[in-house]
């Protein structure tokens, strides 16, 4: 079923920064693609968390399955046209530890991205919950002009950087986006956002799918590559992309090798290991 935003829904993004719930997929399906990242996570822990958790569609083919999802694709079609690419997807397991967090932060600080045509859809897999640390959002901040962060490289922060807005706010303007498993939140790339501790008695998973329009280019290393998963690209900012045959065959494999130590270069410089 085509899962176009209505106009209240697409005024509702343009207002806030984000929209949620979006359902993408049925429960059963997001259990599925859950069952397969627990095999994945006893076969190659060391792609389950940093860097490594980036752009595990190169190499998988659920999570190939996942970015090209039709309901993904018609909502995020309806705030940025028909051309798509998935710039990135990212893997976010939050253990029930009670440390896990992620700062208040933009993504447009440090994505190096040229322009805003960029919408994250993030999927929950598990139920994301304010119990389990769900994503909170600030509305109507992405038109807040573009704040500077401080990098703190916490350890127990799940950003790449564990970077964090200087910028002041009333915190408790903030919304929580609660998800059941199979919906999305749409966000846009400068919406401050954070989330909070998982004391939930289980890990919050969730995949974070960035997609762009092909007029979107890096600034920060001379070509950038992206995976076109809807209409055309007539612009060729980036490298196309190939989905995997099969899971974790050699040649994919090396692929993704090759693209992680390019981003490691640029956006994540400086990152630790």
């Amino acid at each position: 079923m085509a899962n176009h935003l209505t106009p209240s829904q697409v005024a509702r993004y343009e207002r806030d920064g984000f929209l949620f719930p979006v359902r993408a997929m049925a429960a059963d399906d997001a259990q599925r693609h859950r069952a397969s990242l627990e095999v994945m996570q006893a076969s190659h822990p060391e792609l389950m968390h940093g860097v490594e958790a980036q752009k595990l569609h190169l190499v998988t083919t659920w999570m190939a399955d996942i970015v090209r999802t039709p309901d993904i694709l018609d909502a995020v079609e309806c705030l940025l046209g028909p051309d798509l690419l998935c710039w990135t997807s990212t893997l976010f397991v939050k253990p029930p530890d009670g440390k896990s967090f992620v700062s208040w932060h933009q993504d447009g600080n440090y994505w190096g991205l040229s322009n805003p045509e960029i919408v994250s859809a993030w999927l929950a897999l598990s139920p994301s919950t304010v119990e389990s640390g769900c994503m909170r959002m600030v509305p109507a901040s992405h038109t807040w002009d573009t704040t500077v962060h401080d990098e703190t490289f916490d350890a127990d922060n799940l950003l790449s950087r564990g970077q964090v807005m200087q910028r002041a706010f009333d915190g408790n303007d903030a919304v929580d986006l609660v998800l059941n498993p199979g919906e999305i939140s749409l966000h846009h790339v400068n919406v401050a956002h954070a989330s909070e501790p998982n004391r939930a008695a289980e890990s919050r998973i969730g995949i974070a799918l960035r997609y762009v329009t092909p007029n979107v280019r890096q600034r920060l290393i001379e070509k950038d590559s992206a995976t076109l998963v809807r209409g055309e690209d007539r612009v060729g900012n980036f490298e196309h992309e190939q989905p995997p045959t099969h899971d974790f065959e050699p040649a994919a494999m090396s692929r993704l090798a090759q693209v992680v130590a390019r981003r490691k270069s640029a956006v994540y410089q400086d990152a630790p290991e």
